[in-house]
């Protein structure tokens, strides 16, 4: 094992050096982005394809779709040699249909994808097997009983009228230039937080207070997309020496500790002096109180008397809660901007659909009717994934449908971004934003195939959460537009950012106007 150590760390080094000269040497250098650029992706000696993909690392995203539409939708990545980054990209609904669902049980997370997410440790994120399937099974209990659905319907309705309409009331009195994606990540941080413990940390207030853990969240992403286009030597290296973004983990490692040992402890405390009993199913109302009561019987491998399962769930779906929710309502008003016909028909919807009673029955049944809305947010998260790609490594080897062998334990990248553009997908409209693709000719919301539309995943691993959320933000969106104008700033650059999460990589710069009337 050294000595496999050892040659991987020269095999990395040697990388590193080609490629500094190829830098340095003005000739090289040129011949260097010439080829990367004219014939990406140029497959260059011991260097692989790395440089293109370093090269054209800020618009990887629209270089994805270039590549993939131009290789039947899948492509072999070749990466340095011997330092193990070679991954077969696709976008090919029925390559990921065999993978997520098909053949599910031969295509898992894997050991190298636990250790480049190790922050996130034992939890349902990083989970396969029988870990997986006990937190699969104990979330379904806790998220379909009526007592949590009904508490995160309050959470948000008490959240929105509390915490985002007092500030944007504030903003448009004020006439203040806002980010809008930090307030939705302030917003979702607060509500996931009270989803979890049943408190708030109240991060949106006036002030827009720097938040610890929030921010450990955000140097972590930063770590692992550093990860993913790093020789796994020069990254390890980075943690053992704790310099850049594998420092900025250490310290964020250290936050989700400290944070969460003292969330735990301080439910334990409460949980104790409420004389609540254990071993329950699920009736309990914040996610943290239904987890520690628990019937550990029930399950195979979970631990949750173990603080240390409490810290890996709390951190898994904060980050899961924050981040998704957030930037899908970001891209969602930046392409209402862009398409004002879309706004003036969901206005429409809303006040024609709109309850004359404000009870939580009415409101539920109103959201449901909101099928332009449902459709408009589905395309935009279609144009727009909160999660751009995924990663899955076989067991065993494998014949994709597109006809690619894949060896056991090789990277396999599915590009969830590049999916929603292209053409053979989704037709040669696919770059239109077209809210009508997702409605029936009689009217209702059109369910495209997971496989096809993956933002809340596909197979076994279908995301729990898809009716809340989509709840969630219809009622958010409903509120900001029946009381608000939002207009974008002119002259920003509106792009995302390379990571885990589809951010705008300068946010989302915006001045809002409080209407006279909800009625338009």
């Amino acid at each position: 094992m050294a000595s496999i150590g050892l040659y991987e760390a020269f095999i990395g080094f040697l990388c590193f050096l080609i490629f500094f000269y190829f830098l340095v040497k003005k000739p090289f250098r040129y011949l260097l982005i010439k080829k990367t650029l004219q014939s990406y992706p140029w497959n260059w000696p011991v260097l692989g394809m790395l440089p293109g993909v370093l090269l054209r690392l800020q618009r990887i995203y629209d270089c994805s779709v270039e590549v993939l539409e131009n290789s039947n939708m899948t492509f072999q990545f070749k990466g340095p040699w011997f330092v193990g980054m070679d991954v077969l990209a696709t976008a090919d609904p029925a390559n990921i249909h065999h993978i997520m669902s098909s053949n599910f049980s031969n295509y898992i997370k894997g050991p190298r994808f636990h250790e480049i997410f190790e922050a996130f440790g034992d939890g349902i994120i990083n989970s396969d097997a029988e870990l997986w399937r006990d937190w699969r099974n104990a979330s379904q209990l806790i998220f379909n009983h009526q007592r949590y659905q009904n508490f995160s319907a309050s959470t948000t309705k008490t959240k929105v009228n509390d915490g985002l309409v007092p500030l944007f009331n504030h903003f448009a009195n004020e006439e203040i230039v806002v980010d809008l994606e930090d307030v939705f990540q302030r917003f979702m941080y607060d509500i996931t937080f009270i989803f979890i413990t049943g408190t708030d940390p109240r991060s949106l207030s006036i002030e827009m207070p720097e938040v610890e853990f929030s921010k450990a969240l955000d140097d972590v992403g930063d770590a692992i997309v550093h990860r993913h286009i790093t020789p796994r030597f020069v990254w390890k290296l980075q943690k053992w020496i704790g310099i850049g973004t594998e420092k900025k983990m250490l310290k964020a490692h250290a936050t989700f500790d400290r944070v969460c040992e003292k969330i735990i402890a301080a439910k334990r405390e409460e949980l104790g002096s409420q004389g609540i009993t254990y071993n329950s199913n699920g009736e309990s109302e914040d996610l943290l109180t239904s987890f520690i009561k628990l019937d550990a019987t029930k399950y195979e491998v979970l631990k949750p008397s173990h603080d240390k399962f409490l810290r890996d769930f709390t951190i898994g779906f904060m980050a899961a809660g924050r981040d998704s929710t957030a930037t899908t309502l970001t891209w969602f008003f930046w392409n209402l901007s862009e398409n004002p016909n879309v706004l003036t028909k969901i206005l429409q919807e809303i006040n024609t659909n709109l309850p004359r009673t404000g009870s939580d029955q009415d409101m539920s049944s109103y959201l449901n009717k909101l099928v332009y809305l449902h459709g408009a947010l589905s395309e935009s998260m279609r144009l727009y994934p909160p999660i751009p790609f995924q990663r899955k490594s076989p067991i065993k080897e494998d014949v994709l449908p597109s006809g690619h062998k894949v060896k056991s334990n090789i990277n396999i990248m599915i590009f969830i971004y590049t999916m929603g553009r292209m053409k053979t997908i989704w037709g040669e409209d696919a770059m239109e934003f077209k809210p009508e693709r997702w409605i029936s000719e009689t009217g209702g919301v059109r369910h495209e195939p997971s496989y096809k539309f993956l933002s809340f995943n596909a197979g076994p691993r279908t995301c729990l959460g898809k009716n809340l959320a989509m709840n969630l933000m219809k009622t958010v969106i409903m509120e900001i537009l029946q009381n608000y104008e939002i207009k974008i700033v002119s002259g920003q650059k509106i792009e995302a950012k390379p990571g885990l999460i589809l951010h705008m990589k300068h946010g989302l710069k915006v001045t809002m106007t409080k209407k006279c009337s909800s009625l338009e």
